[in-house]
């Protein structure tokens, strides 16, 4: 008589599953946090002097996806006992289409030179949270194999090292890093969800702890003993130049802001399309291995997307356009923003963070000693806040969360968040292998 293992599948549904509905609750969210966060005294005033609003706005729809109210994806049966599936889209339309949104009226009044007179401190922080990922991974497996060895143990496609390294090729350089680990090592996609598992909880739970970071980052940068004075005059030229442009935005000024924010959408995705294509026929003509994942990257139409909207950005920023930061430019460019960093906070559950504890317990040791590592070098060149998460989450948040850390910090510097998200794709998969090449050998000790 043979023996068989049937699979219990749990009911996930959430009690609102129309992205219609869910859209609506997480915008009142955002009205509420922002309607709160202006109060000039009483409560709120003390709250917010603790908990940055930008916070609350990634908090509160995750706490919604913890109870059950909403959900990024779930499982529903039905009464004849049949799974399905179902998905919101809120993140992927934010992300595709806000996003770039954001991005091109942000980059619009942006001063490129001061920019880069910022200096070489951000590339420095960049490259700092790249090393501490690329020896954070070993050092977290060697530890928690210390303790349990069975949590970094597994053979052929089953080893825990390979999986690991999808996490170094996201928390370098994104999602197209991240699936160039997956190929090179092969590791058991049967697995494979419960590294994206640690991806979410681990990457979610920092960036939460940076935004908080946020509020309180005139007294880090008073004990890091940092000089913000070149990103203090940048914010004070972008103000400055929008109050001497600033008006009471006309119907014509807000429908000419909403054809460059979605007509650069839309060429950005035309653009990606094309490039994407070209590129991925140019990466499935190099020999298997290493270069060909080397350049994986390149065949990511997120990518592209995110690179061409830059370009239009910082060209437009050269032309009368530019003018239209005085009608709110920025402004709009924060919304469609924070509309991204709610349902980036939809996709988080509190509750995961108490499955596979040794999965997490790796992820948080290895996240630890990359902010331990930019803390160190922070507090030794003296490099401000600002870079450091910024230079943090343009490796371990990529594209989507980096432009968020920065625009906190003022729109005017979301293009900076930007740019080093964009180096990091280019570096992700070789920084991800010499990761593994050193997890391999911790795993194997």
């Amino acid at each position: 008589m043979q023996d068989t293992v049937t699979e219990i599948i749990k009911d996930t549904t959430p009690f609102f599953t129309q992205d219609t509905i869910v859209f609506g609750i997480l915008m009142v969210s955002l009205g509420l946090i922002f309607y709160t966060s202006s109060k000039k005294e009483g409560f709120w005033k003390v709250f917010y002097s603790i908990v940055p609003a930008l916070f609350m706005a990634y908090l509160i729809p995750a706490i919604f996806t913890t109870v059950g109210l909403i959900s990024p994806e779930w499982t529903s049966i039905n009464e004849a006992g049949d799974a399905a599936e179902g998905s919101s889209n809120l993140y992927y339309i934010s992300s595709r289409y806000l996003l770039p949104a954001a991005l091109v009226l942000m980059t619009l009044s942006i001063d490129l030179k001061a920019v880069f007179n910022l200096g070489p401190k951000a590339l420095i922080m960049f490259l700092t949270g790249t090393a501490g990922i690329i020896i954070g991974g070993p050092i977290a497996v060697l530890l928690i194999g210390t303790i349990s060895p069975e949590t970094v143990g597994g053979e052929g496609a089953d080893a825990v090292w390979k999986g690991l390294s999808t996490l170094a090729g996201s928390w370098i350089g994104g999602g197209a890093n991240q699936t160039a680990m997956l190929e090179v090592y092969g590791y058991n996609q049967k697995l494979y969800g419960g590294m994206v598992f640690v991806d979410i909880v681990i990457a979610n739970i920092w960036m939460a702890i940076i935004l908080i970071g946020i509020g309180k980052s005139a007294k880090i940068d008073k004990w890091l003993g940092a000089d913000t004075s070149a990103i203090e005059s940048l914010k004070e030229k972008v103000s400055n130049y929008a109050l001497e442009k600033e008006r009471n935005p006309s119907l014509t000024d807000l429908m000419v802001l909403a054809a460059i924010a979605f007509g650069t959408v839309g060429f950005a995705h035309f653009g990606a399309g094309y490039m994407s294509g070209f590129f991925t026929d140019f990466v499935n003509g190099l020999e298997p291995g290493l270069t060909r994942n080397l350049f994986t990257f390149l065949s990511s139409s997120f990518f592209w997307m995110i690179s061409i909207t830059t370009i239009i950005g910082i060209i437009l920023s050269y032309t009368k356009l530019r003018s239209y930061e005085g009608a709110g430019a920025s402004k709009f460019g924060s919304v469609f923003i924070y509309i991204l960093v709610a349902s980036i906070g939809m996709k988080m559950d509190l509750m995961l963070i108490f499955d596979n504890l040794g999965l997490i317990a790796i992820g948080a040791v290895w996240m630890t000693i990359h902010a331990g590592l930019l803390i160190l070098v922070a507090k030794l060149i003296k490099a401000p806040y600002f870079f450091l998460a910024v230079g943090s989450q343009a490796n371990v948040g990529g594209a989507a969360s980096a432009p968020i850390v920065a625009s906190a910090f003022h729109p005017s510097l979301a293009t900076v968040g930007v740019l080093l998200a964009v180096f990091g794709y280019a570096i992700g998969t070789i920084g991800a292998v010499a990761c593994t090449f050193l997890m391999q050998l911790a795993a194997a000790g």
